[in-house]
């Protein structure tokens, strides 16, 4: 069955798998797959069974629920083309399951289990394929899977999962989304010394993940669920958000705010030593935050939950601010603030009215981002008012270019590989970068001598466009 060159018609209707797996490689062809720490199957090599003895006429195929809508900014992945050729190349132009093979299983949550899959014509093609058994689900974890479907489908951003195709195949649900090869946030942070990361690299993966929730929060999604389990690591090193089962929808008024600020010292270009002065820049800003966002379920890991969730008295936006501050100090301290011995002290902790605790030698403005995170009235919590506009704004992210974050080059940790893409800039590249830029500077003053640095020569601007020398 694992025959590339048979066709699709050669295959068993979809509707005739029982998600059964048959090892078909020995142990001298063992090959090792990377995956994150809460794998729990060890297999080479896992192909598809089927149940021949299931085989009836009357049992609809699989279907595809096409997507909502284009996604401009995925034109060029390159799974995406390996998509529309296996769909044109099908007999009805459809995508079914059987123009994938199952490697291996991955691990499995709250609402199925996830397979590493590839395409049957196409050895460089690496899905991540959900697959939900609808048949053992309650009737509210079958919201939750439509609600995750329904999320999924409508997602176009670099640090968040694509749907590259959603199937149903008889009583199950299949959600095909990008293969992360690195594993997850939490596995990465269980090979570091005492589980902590770099300022610089917390700084990497918070920009990233701040990035995200802006953009689900500008549509009106809560996401409800961020913890490190859930920020898996592609495999360029950049992150993405899976599990979208516990977030819930809300309105969202996306506005334009100005505001004033002082910008750079401005020096008049009639003069040569006229004093410089700050001038006042109007800044325009884009904010879109679900601020009316309001829900009782009590949903989340328990490490990570807002006190307004431990509480019962209602929760918004602010609960994915209170566990982005989480996060941020897990990633430094190696475990979360409010951390008890049971998950009720820890629960306890969190509705108490102490704040989280600091190593004296921290940084500063770090310190500083997790304080006004994690203040346990949302009202005063940074982030829930205008967002991730006001977060990025805080000290601790100077420096970060928010319009370029997904060229950054990702931080080099122990315990993870990745291939860095040919947009990433290293700093060795931009190093000799600078040398070629000093080398040509110098060669056009040599050639014009005179010296920059000279201390007897000094240029003024005269009606702009001349210049003068006085000596």
């Amino acid at each position: 069955m694992d025959n590339k060159n048979n066709d699709h018609f050669s295959y068993p209707p979809d509707s005739d798998l029982d998600l059964s797996f048959t090892s078909c490689a020995s142990a001298a062809t063992t090959t090792t797959f990377s995956s994150s720490a809460r794998s729990s199957l060890a297999r080479s090599s896992l192909t598809l069974s089927f149940n021949e003895s299931r085989l009836s006429s009357t049992t609809s195929a699989s279907t595809s629920i096409p997507s909502l809508h284009s996604r401009p900014h995925r034109q060029s992945d390159p799974n995406w083309s390996a998509i529309k050729t296996a769909t044109n190349l099908s007999s009805d132009n459809t995508l079914h399951l059987r123009h994938f093979k199952l490697l291996r299983h991955l691990g499995s949550g709250n609402l199925g289990r996830v397979f590493l899959c590839r395409l049957r014509d196409n050895d460089h093609a690496n899905f991540a394929l959900k697959v939900i058994d609808r048949d053992s689900l309650t009737s509210k974890k079958i919201c939750h899977v439509e609600t995750e479907a329904q999320i999924l489908s409508t997602l176009d951003h670099p640090f968040l999962p694509t749907l590259y195709a959603h199937l149903q195949v008889s009583h199950y649900t299949c959600l095909l989304i990008d293969y992360c090869p690195n594993g997850d946030l939490h596995n990465l942070l269980h090979k570091q010394p005492g589980y902590r990361l770099p300022v610089a690299s917390v700084k990497f993966y918070a920009a990233q993940v701040l990035v995200a929730l802006e953009y689900l929060h500008a549509k009106g999604i809560v996401y409800r669920d961020l913890k490190p389990e859930n920020i898996l690591i592609r495999e360029d090193g950049h992150i993405m958000l899976s599990d979208f089962d516990l977030c819930f929808n809300a309105d969202v008024d996306p506005k334009l705010e100005t505001r004033t600020q002082l910008g750079k010292k401005h020096r008049s270009r009639n003069a040569c030593f006229r004093d410089r002065r700050p001038v006042e820049q109007v800044v325009t800003e884009f904010v879109a935050e679900p601020t009316n966002a309001f829900s009782k379920s009590c949903v989340g890991t328990h490490e990570y939950l807002a006190p307004e969730l431990v509480n019962g008295s209602g929760h918004g936006n602010g609960v994915d601010w209170w566990a982005f501050g989480i996060l941020v100090y897990e990633m430094l301290y190696g475990t979360t603030p409010f951390k008890g011995s049971t998950k009720e002290s820890t629960l306890r902790n969190i509705a108490s009215t102490k704040g989280a605790l600091f190593n004296e030698q921290e940084n500063a403005e770090v310190k500083d981002l997790i304080e006004k995170l994690l203040v346990k009235d949302p009202r005063g919590r940074l982030g829930c008012s205008r967002g991730a506009t006001d977060i990025k704004r805080h000290p601790f992210f100077n420096g970060v270019n928010w319009p370029l974050i997904r060229t950054l080059s990702a931080p080099e940790v122990r315990g993870i590989a990745f291939k860095r893409s040919k947009s990433h800039i290293s700093g060795m590249a931009l190093q000799k970068r600078r040398q070629w830029w000093r080398k040509g500077l110098s060669f056009f003053v040599g050639r014009n001598k005179f010296s920059l640095n000279s201390n007897h020569n000094y240029y003024c601007s005269i009606n702009n466009d001349k210049v003068r020398k006085h000596v």
